[in-house]
């Protein structure tokens, strides 16, 4: 285990779920460092989408500060950066190109965190600098990386990453786990609406549930346009917070992963929803993507859906005995590579070897052309 270090992260959110898959990634993450004896400090732009819908304003695991804009910041919060031992910024921080030059400039130590590398990606070729700038990459010591896979070696190739590396979502046993429930759904659907993921949604969940009116199916998750025709048969639930997905998975018989059509073309980019469901038992029917094989064995830990009618064969013909079988498989398989104490653990020896002095002219230089 590492020497207890001084974290800084600066994320999209930690305090809130609301349409959004960071607070899931950043808080088990999180959790785990902090109980491998690090301190960790978040700070989080205070917004009012999240403000309206904090589900965790005051994590037991860290410090989480919010603050309302970049002056606040480098006022307040230059000491603390250049007082840690590593920084850490993350995609679709609000101003992150001005946090991110901010933060290498100050930071003994920093890294980004991509929890959507493939779209990050696909902005910085169409020129969209959101968050990132190509500039700004090699000023970072660390590029973690949502994604695997060839698309490592494109950041350091490309765009000039000193050091690219794979740092996956996770799951938190504690929180997600085998849970005595008699299924109420024969599939289920937990997800935020994505124009690119709706027409998978409609293949492999609405349009099985129209030719099986029989079948009980449920989709969890804000912002669905009200104009989506729902089957009669299909249960609409706006958001479901964290501390109830367990029951959530526990309560389908099956439940649907559906990948985003950049993650799908980028391949090596699991979901957290796919370790939250095994963790609890729950057998998984996916849309496939290359490396999926790596995380998962297919057919044997997960099944790969690419029809209406491949999922209601699944639903209608898999025994009780395969379905279990499956699923145990895929479960044994998160507890021992997926845990969120397995992250903590990749998180350290990348960042051991690099807790050196970094950033400084580098940095100031890249704020320059930015």
């Amino acid at each position: 285990m590492a020497d207890a270090w001084d974290i800084v992260v600066l994320g999209l959110t930690i305090t809130s779920s609301w349409g959004n898959g960071h607070a899931t990634t950043y808080r088990a993450l999180l959790r785990a460092l902090s109980q491998r004896g690090h301190h960790v400090t978040f700070l989080e732009r205070d917004v009012p989408w999240y403000r309206d819908n904090r589900d965790l304003p005051n994590p037991p695991f860290c410090d989480a500060i919010l603050y309302q804009n970049l002056g606040q910041l480098r006022r307040e919060y230059t000491s603390t950066v250049r007082r840690a031992d590593i920084v850490m910024v993350g995609s679709y921080v609000p101003e992150g190109v001005a946090v991110g030059c901010w933060a290498c400039e100050n930071a003994s130590l920093s890294a980004f965190y991509d929890i959507d590398t493939p779209v990050t990606l696909h902005k910085l070729q169409a020129g969209d600098y959101e968050y990132l700038h190509p500039d700004l990459i090699p000023c970072y010591a660390l590029y973690f990386s949502f994604t695997g896979g060839s698309t490592l070696q494109h950041l350091e190739q490309t765009y000039g990453s000193p050091c690219a590396r794979a740092l996956y979502c996770s799951v938190d046993p504690a929180a997600y786990y085998l849970q005595d429930i008699r299924p109420a759904y024969d599939l289920g659907y937990l997800g935020t609406y994505s124009v690119d993921r709706q027409p998978a949604l409609e293949n492999l969940l609405i349009e099985p549930a129209r030719r099986w009116p029989q079948g009980r199916f449920v989709v969890a998750g804000p912002q669905y346009p009200v104009a989506i025709a729902w089957p009669a048969n299909v249960r609409r639930i706006e958001h479901l917070p964290p501390a109830e997905h367990g029951r959530f998975y526990g309560s389908q018989r099956f439940t649907l992963n559906v990948t985003r059509a950049d993650m799908c073309r980028a391949g090596y980019s699991p979901s957290v929803r796919l370790f939250e469901a095994a963790a609890c038992g729950t057998p998984i029917i996916s849309d496939y993507w290359p490396g999926l094989e790596t995380i998962f064995a297919l057919e044997e830990e997960i099944l790969i859906s690419r029809s209406a009618e491949q999922t209601l064969a699944y639903l209608r013909d898999i025994s009780d005995d395969r379905r279990w079988a499956i699923a145990q498989r895929a479960r044994q398989r998160v507890l021992t590579s997926h845990t969120a104490d397995r992250r903590a653990v990749e998180f350290e020896r990348h960042v051991q070897h690099l807790l050196v002095p970094q950033g400084g002219p580098a940095a100031t230089a890249a704020r320059e052309n930015v």
